[in-house]
Parts: C-alpha cells; sequence; structure tokens
C-alpha cells in the first residue's frame, strides 16, 4: 500500500514539473545575413560584385555551380515560437548586377548606375 502512495505522489511531482516547463528561457537563434531594407536601397543596377559584398556582405549561401547568383537568407527561429525569415537573390552578368529577386523592394534608383 506504501508503494503505491509513493509511486501516486512521484507521478503527481513529475506531472507538476512538467507544467513549468513554459517558464523555461528559450533563446533566439539568428542565422544567416540581416540585412534591412536601407541597406537593399544602396544597391544599384551595373554595380561590381565587390562593391555589392561591402554593401551586403558575403552571401550565406554559395553556389558552385552558378557563381553570378547570390543568395542571402535571415532566419531567426524565436524562442517563444515566433519565427522570422527573409530571402534576397542577386544576379549578376558579366560581373555587374542585373537583377534582385526575395522579400525586400528595389529602390527607385535601382536602375540608375552610380556612374552617372
Amino acid at each position: 500500500m506504501k508503494a503505491v502512495v509513493k509511486m501516486m505522489v512521484l507521478a503527481a511531482g513529475l506531472l507538476s514539473l512538467s507544467a513549468c516547463s513554459s517558464w523555461v528561457y528559450r533563446i533566439d537563434i539568428p542565422q544567416g545575413n540581416f540585412l534591412e531594407q536601407k541597406d537593399i536601397d544602396k544597391l544599384r543596377v551595373a554595380m561590381t560584385k565587390e562593391q555589392v559584398k561591402f554593401v551586403l556582405g558575403t552571401p550565406v549561401a554559395a553556389n558552385a555551380f552558378d557563381n553570378d547568383t547570390w543568395h542571402y537568407f535571415y532566419a531567426l527561429k524565436g524562442g517563444r515560437g515566433d519565427n522570422f525569415e527573409k530571402q534576397l537573390i542577386v544576379e549578376f552578368k558579366d560581373n555587374k548586377l542585373q537583377d534582385i529577386k526575395g522579400d525586400f523592394k528595389k529602390s527607385d534608383d535601382f536602375n540608375t548606375p552610380l556612374d552617372i
């Protein structure tokens, strides 16, 4: 009889501890290149790869088969379940910036080269 009571007390204790798991602090886990719209607004058509890398940083994913497409990706896995993702694809032709695609909008000045 005492063994049954001990088991029930132990089971009740374990169940009450599992309810406390929501109190545990979980850290946010950022991965990739964090970009803001103000960074994207600095991009202009015909910029060199070096200029783009200076503005945005080194891309997170390199394509061994297509050196003219760069992928910038940012993901934040929130500790409380609030996840966030953004991506930017930068395309080059003849070592010059051709186009950008993704979750950011092009600036109004994107199609105006810097040399003008």
